[in-house]
């Protein structure tokens, strides 16, 4: 549908050549040449001919494809700290007809990319204290086969300064706190940064912090400085960064210095990369018997309680044993020992359901629960009391069983003397014979019984 048109206009335009070459071809034939020049006329019609069929169909074809120009008036401008503008124009020799153009942005530093856009400015997120470069061509956007244009180029050269100046080792980590100005933001960000001084900066360098997050750019206020005076970290209690932290960060640090001219350094950071989340809040720990259960509160934090990940560490002081437990509720019950002493600590992390997944939270302050203590000395003497008592009624009937042969054993009887005075029992009788005064004594012996006899007694 789209090469018809071309192919009715490209006809249209090379018919008069064609009714020329018809006409001479006509008049060659017609006329009366000797007999001789017969041959050369033949030549010359099959040459005409021949040429036709050759070059027409090769200006057709040049006309349905003709080549893409590169485009014009290629520039790169800074646009906002480590941002850049791209833009450019189509040739105004290009004929467009039914072709759709678009555009090839390829990246070449410092760090590469590239891509396709059917506009003609794009802005582009980058660090400059390298420098920048980019390059960008005509390409056919739909469904041709048409070959690219050539590349045009534009590059920024990097900033001025001595090598070495710059500063180093940048870092910087975002953090969530309660806002107390007013309830249509509940949140406030904070931002933290810190970098050493470059190797070969003078020691009256000062160094200058700034971010940007969209469109806002902020300079800081609040310094810290390292042994020669040199700024080394820069705190803002309250930035426009979203609470949530989506997107990226800009921040860059430039410097000044009377003896040499100090290179900034830029960097960009993924939010959520740097996001500080806190700590959970309000961590309580019950035990009931040997169970343990602990509870608590969603950190400080614009994200909503179902967007958190949570670890909880639990530490058996008496065996010496770490428990750590990964959960998405605000609550773990845990099996314990009811004579420990534990110690327990909660983090917690944004879920991947809400964002990309960043660094843990510190963990807790230790909420100490149980004992290890020994029990009472009362308590130890009634479990002893009542271990002896139990263990002498288990010798009693220990001992009756096996006729007190322990007992004996254990504690045998004291041998007595062995006499041999005859043990007996007297009994005396008073009896009277007749009528006289005299009283005849009589002593009986009885042997008790089972008393040994003794022998050869003599009184």
């Amino acid at each position: 549908m789209m090469k018809q048109p071309r192919r009715t206009a490209s006809k249209s335009k090379a018919a008069p050549e064609i009714r020329l070459i018809l006409g001479v071809l006509q008049l060659l034939l017609t006329a009366r040449p000797p007999r001789s020049s017969n041959l050369i006329v033949m030549v010359l019609a099959f040459l005409i001919l021949f040429g036709a069929t050759v070059i027409l169909p090769a200006d057709l074809l040049s006309d349905e494809k003709p080549p893409l120009l590169p485009p014009v008036n290629f520039t790169v401008t800074v646009t906002g700290l480590a941002q850049v503008l791209l833009r450019w124009e189509p040739s105004p020799d290009q004929e467009r007809r039914s072709i759709k153009l678009g555009y090839h942005v390829k990246i070449n530093g410092p760090q590469e990319d590239d891509y396709e856009t059917r506009n003609t400015k794009s802005s582009r997120e980058t660090i400059l204290h390298k420098g920048f470069s980019a390059s960008v061509q005509t390409i056919p956007w739909e469904g041709h086969t048409i070959p690219p244009s050539s590349w045009v180029s534009a590059e920024l050269s990097a900033p001025a300064g001595a090598p070495g100046t710059s500063a180093v080792n940048l870092t910087c980590t975002a953090n969530t706190v309660a806002s107390d100005r007013t309830r249509s933001r509940q949140y406030r960000v904070s931002l933290r940064c810190t970098w050493l001084a470059g190797e070969a900066s003078p020691e009256d360098t000062r160094y200058f912090l700034y971010y940007r997050y969209g469109s806002q750019t902020e300079e800081c206020r609040e310094y810290g400085q390292d042994a020669s005076g040199r700024n080394v970290a820069g705190w803002f209690p309250a930035t426009s960064i979203d609470g949530q932290g989506r997107g990226s960060l800009a921040v860059r640090v430039n410097g000044s210095s009377s003896r040499a001219a100090i290179r900034p350094l830029d960097r960009l950071f993924a939010l959520h990369a740097i996001d500080q989340v806190n700590p959970p809040l309000n961590v309580t720990a019950d035990i009931e018997g040997s169970r343990l259960s602990i509870r608590w509160d969603k950190p400080v934090s614009a994200f909503p309680t179902h967007c958190f990940d949570y670890e909880v560490e639990i530490y058996n002081a008496r065996k010496g044993y770490l428990q750590v437990e990964k959960m998405r509720t605000q609550e773990f019950t845990s099996a314990v020992h009811d004579i420990s002493k534990y110690s327990i600590r909660v983090r917690a992390a944004v879920s991947s359901v809400c964002r990309t997944a960043g660094p843990w939270s510190e963990w807790t302050q230790p909420v100490v629960m149980g004992s290890d203590e020994q029990k009472a000395w009362t308590e130890w003497l009634l479990i002893v009391l009542t271990a002896a008592i139990c263990f002498l009624f288990v010798f009693s009937l220990t001992c009756r069983s096996f006729r007190c042969r322990l007992w004996a054993t254990l504690f045998p009887p004291v041998p007595a003397p062995k006499s041999h005075i005859k043990d007996f029992i007297v009994t005396i009788n008073y009896e009277k014979s007749g009528s006289g005064d005299t009283e005849v004594e009589v002593i009986s012996y009885v042997d008790a019984p089972e008393l040994e006899v003794l022998d050869d007694f003599v009184f």
